[in-house]
């Protein structure tokens, strides 16, 4: 990180929302604001700057940034020297709307224009400020932007590319955060080498889809290049993790790195989304149910010990109850390590927001539980036989008085897949090997066999 410039003394609270890749625009942005010689804190109501990093992809989402908001402007309200600034995902979508609806907010910057955030606070005294910074811009942070990160020091994510060019019907990505961008190989090598300096064990790559990476660039199979040159030049990371893979375009190449390289964790989370071929026809995914049985079958053939983890929408316009039997066979089938079920979202702007035979919600949820229930069995039955197991384990938390450590197996990841208890000598950071005595859907709990060190 650079040195912190003198030239401002202003506060700025910053609450960030969503998933992981906002995480990483939200450590940029507080990066650049240090750097412009901003201080920093976790309490709203002594900050001079409010700004909400918000996500806007789904309604559940777009609720929970709107009351965030709202939370900030209250805390406005006792003070009007405050400024407020919603950046991110939501403000890119809706705009002038959202100013026109909440005028407590103050200025709102899209998912392309954050990296001026010091810029826009200095304007917002100006005698007429500028408003809105929306465009359709694509911004990729290198290695040498400044950063301040957030998570744990020994985990960090990396951000390998912007955008998708997918169009999958239910989806509102594309329009939020435009077609795919990729950082180059050399930026992302120098960025993980300087994380492995600065103490980081687990780099967790992430794009809204990993295994389209670097088809901008003209590189063919550019992830398994990647993985390939991250795994052989950057060797003080242990563990190297990547999300949201897209079940059709993990080929055979791609495959193989995984199987060769051992620190890239056996981990694949792979949005499946559903196995009706009718309805992935109608969600425009690109693949069958047989592609999907195929590809889990490649998978466990090169890597038995593989960790699969998906997700899956239920209450899709069309779904029809076969639909759901025809996914609860396929999880029987299939027995996935962990799957997460989400009911369809009818988002404006979306081609699927059209269709007829919208599922009612009611409905939608009694099928998400219906699907939950099978797979939370799955899980624990999958992980109950590991009880007895030596596996390698990262650190999280210190213990305490009254809660051992908590860490995570290769097979979770933060935030996603549970957690392992860990009974023993251990802190933060430390990479130990643990015996696994007792395991339930989610979590376990573990002893520790060799220290740290």
């Amino acid at each position: 990180m650079k040195a912190r410039a003198t030239a401002a003394d202003k506060k700025v609270a910053l609450v960030n929302l969503g998933c992981a890749k906002n995480l990483v625009d939200a450590e940029v942005m507080l990066g650049k604001l240090y750097e412009q010689g901003y201080e920093l804190t976790l309490d709203p109501t002594q900050a001079d700057y409010l700004i909400v990093n918000t996500c806007g992809f789904i309604q559940s989402a777009k609720e929970e940034s709107i009351d965030h908001i709202l939370a900030m402007a209250a805390i406005k309200a006792q003070d009007t020297r405050k400024k407020l600034v919603v950046t991110g995902c939501l403000a890119q979508r809706y705009g002038g709307e959202l100013l026109q609806e909440m005028p407590e907010i103050d200025a709102l910057v899209g998912t392309g224009d954050f990296q001026h955030l010091p810029q826009v606070l200095v304007q917002l005294h100006a005698p007429m400020p500028q408003r809105e910074y929306l465009s359709d811009n694509v911004y990729l942070y290198q290695e040498s932007d400044a950063r301040i990160q957030t998570t744990p020091g020994h985990t960090a994510y990396i951000k390998i590319a912007e955008g998708c060019n997918h169009l999958c019907t239910f989806c509102i990505i594309p329009k939020m955060r435009g077609r795919l961008k990729s950082r180059s190989i050399a930026s992302l090598v120098a960025e993980a080498r300087l994380l492995g300096q600065g103490g980081v064990r687990e780099a967790i790559l992430i794009a809204q889809d990993s295994t389209e990476y670097g088809a901008d660039l003209g590189l063919r199979q550019g992830l398994a290049h990647l993985l390939t040159r991250l795994s052989e030049d950057v060797p003080t990371l242990d563990w190297l993790r990547v999300l949201y893979l897209y079940p059709s375009m993990l080929r055979p190449t791609l495959l193989d790195v995984y199987a060769r390289q051992e620190r890239l964790c056996k981990y694949f989370d792979m949005p499946m989304q559903h196995v009706s071929d009718r309805l992935l026809r109608a969600m425009k995914r690109g693949y069958t149910q047989r592609t999907l049985y195929r590809l889990l079958d490649d998978i466990r053939q090169r890597m038995p010990e593989a960790t699969i983890r998906s997700t899956f929408i239920v209450g899709f316009p069309g779904e029809t109850p076969a639909d759901v039997e025809e996914l609860l066979r396929f999880l029987e089938v299939a027995q996935l390590d962990r799957v997460g079920v989400f009911t369809y979202s009818r988002e404006e702007g979306t081609p699927s927001f059209a269709l007829s035979a919208q599922v009612p919600a009611r409905e939608a949820a009694r099928r998400r539980r219906e699907v939950m229930t099978l797979q939370q069995e799955i899980s624990r039955r999958k992980h109950q036989r590991l009880i007895g197991r030596q596996m390698w384990a990262l650190v999280d938390t210190d213990p305490t008085d009254t809660q051992p450590a908590i860490g995570r197996l290769s097979s979770q990841a933060p935030d996603i897949d549970g957690v392992v208890y860990i009974d023993g000598p251990v802190s933060s950071g430390d990479l130990v090997l643990v015996e696994i005595t007792a395991a339930e859907a989610y979590d376990f709990s573990a002893r520790v066999v060799q220290p740290a060190g």
